[in-house]
């Protein structure tokens, strides 16, 4: 016999339905959405990679390897919006000052994303759009990524996060999120940590659908670039 009264295994095993039901309800929403959007976008798509490989060399899909739920790898698929073979050195040292407590965009003579020289006239655009990230529809469709959820983070930028960010692998990372809504190019990467631990904590397929309906909103704006 038990030395647990039954009240007591009744909430966690509820729990744990309702945690069941919220899993399979997100991907099933994430597949249909997806399927749906990949077939109605498919001309902007053919449009971006064709800009892409016409006006500089190098593949139109750019492949990255990324940090997904349970700190799994995955490799992400973007449009490509740099040069071919160019050096990731100064962004790598922008978000480690930026890490460490620092405000580089604040300082003359540092990099600045905003200006970013490795970006090429068209992935400008693309990016500003946001129309660089849709090839990550597929990406949603493999189950390695959620419509909705915390930005997907390389690798080396996962070293420097600090243990209190650790909830955010606890669900796959979205194509958008809490973080590109509250217009990302004014955050800093503690600011965007710190929504992506509130969204898991706040994690529903009703918070999704407000986050899915703001996008457009907010890019229409210009504020998630």
């Amino acid at each position: 016999m038990s030395a647990w009264p039954a009240e007591h295994g009744r909430p966690g095993r509820a729990r744990q339905r309702r945690e069941v039901r919220q899993y399979v309800g997100k991907r099933a929403f994430d597949v249909v959405i997806a399927a749906v959007l990949l077939v109605v976008l498919s001309p902007v798509m053919l449009l971006a990679y064709v800009a892409v490989r016409a006006t500089s060399r190098g593949s139109g899909v750019f492949r990255q390897v990324r940090v997904g739920a349970l700190q799994q790898p995955f490799v992400v698929l973007k449009f490509r919006t740099m040069a071919k073979d160019c050096s990731h050195e100064a962004h790598q040292a922008f978000v480690r000052q930026m890490m460490a407590g620092g405000d580089p965009r604040s300082r003359d003579g540092l990099f600045k994303l905003d200006n970013d020289p490795r970006v090429t006239r068209v992935g400008r655009l693309l990016r500003r759009t946001s129309i660089d990230e849709l090839p990550q529809l597929v990406n949603v469709l493999r189950g390695d990524m959620s419509l909705v959820g915390p930005r997907p983070a390389l690798p080396w930028e996962v070293e420097l996060f600090p243990v209190s960010a650790s909830s955010r692998f606890l669900v796959r990372p979205g194509l958008t999120g809490l973080w590109q809504i509250s217009g990302r190019n004014r955050l800093t990467m503690v600011d965007g940590l710190r929504l992506d631990v509130e969204y898991v904590a706040k994690c529903a397929l009703r918070t999704d659908l407000l986050i899915l309906l703001f996008t457009p909103l907010t890019l229409l704006r210009g504020g998630a670039r």
